[in-house]
């Protein structure tokens, strides 16, 4: 009989082994975006983080740029042509350092240029991807409104033609990832042909983006009001090959893939730092891991976080050969971020109180992670598009 092969040894880092499913190319991304957030974020962001800021921001995209992550899974234009996978990858190691990070990278890469690439004409490619991709331009994404999150169907911005052919828009968005510190906005707008996108520079006349404040989640990120007052803009300004609200919202559903595996790299990082505080903090005479009570915590955690990173990984493949469909990136943004935001709630019951100081990454993730919950989707509205997917019957109205 043939001796039976020698197993691997259980890896505490990785025990489903979901490394085994990775290409070179694919683990060389990670690590290249892992080292990068080593470096450039995690030493400073307990201190960004507390002051509600981002500084450098500018600095900080171009870096991104330099190493790809920008646009990464677009093809052409200074894009980096990567996988799905690998775009995931980069996402749960930038979310691992901070939501604010991989926002920042996602609204650039997911939602302006793609909407860009996709549904832009050949001179606005030319003329905005390659400058995003290397991070000498960011962008924003205007969608949301004061009164309409949701409901986008329903929003109130505004583009009229005049009578020279020029787009004259009006109106407001809310909750803008990058956008006092963009140098182009793509905002979506009523007009008589039905919802379209238009390319926005943002030193446009009438256009303005303050920056919102006092916020208690994704404090290491702008976030800012759009202001729109008569902006003018030419009749080419328009995207041309998309109308209707099938535009933003493939532009949201590529986000959501790489919301899915961002929370994971969000968990990922508590649930490290609750294995190393179990291991080290001692009470009774012993260390706290040494205990049943969490050992099991310890123990579904970890279920719960590779579970998700299986999930993310799936949802990745399907998209690399085109069959990921939008249920299905409901499907992985609505348990990967509820389970995220349990692990870290979990973690921080195993920190004690100091599981609410910044010495720890635990109160950080979580609060980071209830914006998260709600944006690109909230758990409302992916369980009614799941829903509707099992039944047919459609209950949004």
């Amino acid at each position: 009989m043939a001796a039976s092969p020698k197993l691997p040894a259980f890896d505490p880092a990785d025990p489903l082994g979901i490394d085994d499913l990775l290409e070179p190319e694919d683990l060389a991304v990670r690590d290249t975006v892992r080292g990068w957030a080593a470096d450039r974020v995690l030493p400073h962001i307990a201190d960004w983080y507390e002051k509600g800021e981002l500084p450098g921001i500018r600095e900080l995209a171009r870096e991104l740029g330099g190493i790809g992550a920008l646009g990464m899974s677009l093809e052409g234009y200074g894009c980096a042509g990567a996988s799905a996978v690998q775009y995931g990858l980069a996402c749960l190691e930038l979310e691992a350092a901070d939501s604010g990070i991989r926002s920042l990278v996602s609204v650039q890469g997911s939602l302006a240029m793609y909407a860009i690439h996709h549904f832009g004409s050949e001179e606005q490619k030319e003329a905005w991807l390659p400058r995003m991709a290397a991070g000498e331009v960011i962008g924003c994404f205007g969608l949301t409104e004061p009164d309409h999150g949701s409901d986008p169907a329903h929003m109130r911005t505004r583009a009229k033609r005049d009578a020279g052919g020029d787009w004259v828009l009006n109106g407001r968005k809310m909750w803008i990832t990058n956008g006092s510190v963009a140098g182009v906005a793509v905002v979506w707008a009523q007009t008589e042909e039905g919802i379209r996108g238009f390319v926005v520079p943002t030193d446009s006349t009438g256009f303005s983006a303050p920056e919102i404040k006092h916020k208690w989640s994704l404090r290491a990120s702008v976030t800012s009001e759009l202001v729109l007052d008569d902006v003018r803009l030419p009749a080419d300004a328009v995207l041309p090959e998309v109308s209707g609200l099938r535009g933003p919202l493939s532009c949201l559903s590529h986000a959501r893939y790489g919301i899915v595996w961002g929370s994971m790299g969000a968990a990922r990082s508590s649930f490290e730092a609750a294995v190393e505080y179990a291991k080290s903090r001692e009470q009774f005479g012993r260390p706290i891991g040494g205990f049943q009570l969490t050992q099991a915590k310890l123990a579904d955690m970890a279920v719960e976080l590779h579970k998700g990173i299986l999930l993310a990984h799936h949802l990745g493949r399907r998209m690399d050969v085109g069959r990921l469909r939008p249920e299905q990136v409901s499907f992985g943004k609505l348990n990967n971020v509820r389970e995220a935001i349990d692990i870290c709630r979990t973690a921080r019951t195993i920190l004690g109180a100091n599981g609410i100081s910044l010495e720890y990454p635990v109160m950080r993730h979580a609060t980071n992670l209830e914006s998260v919950l709600t944006y690109e989707g909230t758990v409302e509205m992916h369980q009614l598009v799941l829903g509707k997917a099992l039944t047919g019957l459609d209950a949004f109205r």
